[in-house]
């Protein structure tokens, strides 16, 4: 397995980390060469500047993947949908976005299906709010917590009743690697949803939160996630500003159907709440990891 990073991490944990750019299509290229699949999992960093950096990156891929006749794989997200497609959502209905990241992710889709109309071979797994031990971004640790602090505090970004989709990374990538040992049957634009976690109230990831964290002997409280604060910010703040656009999704309900993908495997890759929700705590620094190391969440079939 190969990665591209500006800078490659000093863990390689087994990978074949290159130096490079995705903005430098010689880099992209040269990542790829000999590769069956390219994943394109990459965005610019502390969501500036995406009309100018999205597209220009996807288009090296493409151009990769063309020259080495590899499939590319998309990690997707639910920002390609507006209200009218909520509350179950199939991975072929409207995509009518209300924000610049969701046009943009629409673009993104609509160049990909233009090379498998040329004769390459896409694949696309949607997934709800990622979270794991290892992830970056995102509302669990960015949101719900703090990477590097007890979760004593939790605040909650969700609306009382209003449903919310999660996935667990390890989880995703599972479903990943089932479906690209399948690719040979995979319509050459295959687009799959990802189940995950259906916090049916809005308020189930947060008190799994708590409740791992007592189990560590963290009391920890619920509170509602400041949005006035992040809307006071925004005309100043680049990020707030994105956050402020997405908060949509945090007052309706949203919830992928992954009927394609449990036909396609017979069963979908599921680690229990409360072991994914430790894992991720530990990973993210806000409880201790155990004197043994931390134990590997159990991954199941659902």
């Amino acid at each position: 397995m190969r990665a591209l990073a500006r800078r490659p991490p000093q863990d390689t944990q087994g990978i074949d980390w290159l130096q490079g750019d995705a903005l430098v299509g010689a880099d992209v290229t040269r990542a790829a060469r000999g590769c069956a699949v390219i994943e394109h999992a990459v965005n610019p960093p502390g969501y500036r500047d995406w009309a100018g950096q999205v597209l220009p990156m996807l288009r090296n891929t493409i151009a990769a993947a063309q020259d080495n006749g590899a499939l590319v794989l998309l990690p997707g997200t639910v920002y390609n949908y507006g209200p009218e497609a909520f509350p179950l959502v199939a991975e072929d209905a409207p995509q009518r976005p209300l924000t610049r990241k969701g046009a943009l992710r629409v673009r993104m889709e609509e160049e990909l299906a233009a090379f498998a109309g040329r004769g390459g071979r896409v694949l696309i797994v949607r997934a709800g709010d990622f979270f794991g031990p290892q992830a970056g971004n995102n509302w669990f640790a960015q949101g719900l917590v703090k990477p590097g602090r007890a979760p004593a505090g939790i605040a909650n970004p969700g609306r009382a009743g209003v449903g919310h989709q999660w996935a667990y990374l390890p989880d995703v990538a599972a479903a990943m690697v089932a479906l690209l040992a399948r690719r040979a049957s995979l319509a050459p634009f295959a687009r799959f949803h990802f189940g995950g976690y259906w916090d049916a109230d809005g308020e189930g990831m947060a008190r799994a939160i708590r409740q791992v964290a007592v189990r560590h002997g963290v009391r920890a409280r619920i509170a509602r996630f400041p949005w006035w604060l992040v809307r006071l910010m925004a005309p100043f703040h680049t990020m707030m500003r994105e956050l402020l656009e997405l908060r949509y999704l945090w007052r309706e309900p949203l919830r992928l159907d992954n009927a394609r993908l449990l036909a396609t495997l017979g069963a979908e890759p599921c680690t229990p709440l409360l072991e994914a929700v430790e894992q991720t705590l530990i990973g993210q620094r806000c409880l201790p990891a155990p004197l043994d190391g931390a134990t590997p969440a159990s991954q199941k079939m659902c």
